[in-house]
């Protein structure tokens, strides 16, 4: 038999290959349609899960270290009717169009299109009813309500953020709004803060919280208990913020343009 070299034993093998080849999306046959669904590798993982993001509503199969393609589509198929009756299932989104009713600070209001053209979008009470209120070009209410939403979110979030910052006694650099799906906020290590600015959506006590959670991390980059205590002192009815958005936060993501 002859001897192998160093080099043999450093050639990737064709299954290390294939694994590595692993892309970030497959599709599924799902009644009749084509699924994309979104992949990842865990190290930690012990089998295949298959299952719907409760954020984005997209498909998501969470994967092993080492399993190729192949039984990766097979599992797919095999649960292909699972995965249609749990997409028919999803709520359905609501965009911001005329007359779609939509949260805001925690109170539904129905989206008004008006004329003139010309005018700011504003959120108002009238005939006892609270709607909001957009002019311009009716193809452009989504991107003027989303706007609106965002200037809002700044506009609650720069007092808050203040205020808890003043109670911890701590420092915090530039804010900024986005539409995040795995976080609804987070604070870097150089007092750089980022929030979704769909929490304009939810009562002001949960948006309030998550400026107090992201302050505390100012003291502790970290989920310890001495962060907890932080937050308790500042924020005492923090586990009700939290179990509000462990039971609604998703549905935030069901409003405006996925």
């Amino acid at each position: 038999m002859a001897r192998k070299s160093i080099l043999d034993f450093l050639k990737p093998r064709p299954q290390a290959r294939a694994r590595a080849t692993l892309p970030e999306t497959l599709v599924v046959a799902c009644g009749g349609e084509d699924v994309p669904v979104a992949v990842t590798v865990r190290h930690d993982a012990r089998r295949m899960i298959l299952r719907i993001d409760r954020r984005s509503g997209i498909p998501a199969l969470t994967l092993p270290r080492g399993i190729g393609r192949v039984p990766a589509e097979r599992f797919l198929a095999d649960h292909a009717d699972w995965l249609r009756a749990r997409l028919n299932a999803r709520p359905a989104r609501v965009p911001f169009l005329a007359d779609a009713e939509i949260p805001f600070r925690g109170v539904m209001h129905r989206i008004v299109h008006r004329a003139p053209f010309r005018g700011e979008t504003r959120a108002i009470e009238e005939d006892g009813q609270r709607v909001i209120v957009v002019h311009g070009d009716p193809r452009h209410i989504e991107t003027r309500v989303e706007r609106f939403l965002r200037k809002e979110a700044e506009t609650a979030f720069v007092p808050a953020v203040a205020r808890y910052a003043a109670l911890l006694g701590v420092t915090h650099g530039r804010i900024t709004l986005k539409d995040t799906r795995s976080r609804w906020g987070s604070c870097s290590a150089a007092g750089d803060l980022a929030f979704s600015w769909r929490l304009i959506l939810a009562p002001p006590e949960i948006l309030d919280y998550l400026a107090a959670h992201e302050l505390a991390h100012r003291l502790e980059m970290n989920h310890s208990s001495r962060y907890w205590r932080h937050v308790a002192r500042i924020c005492p009815d923090y586990r009700s913020a939290e179990a509000w958005l462990n039971r609604h936060g998703a549905g935030l993501h069901l409003y405006g343009r996925g």
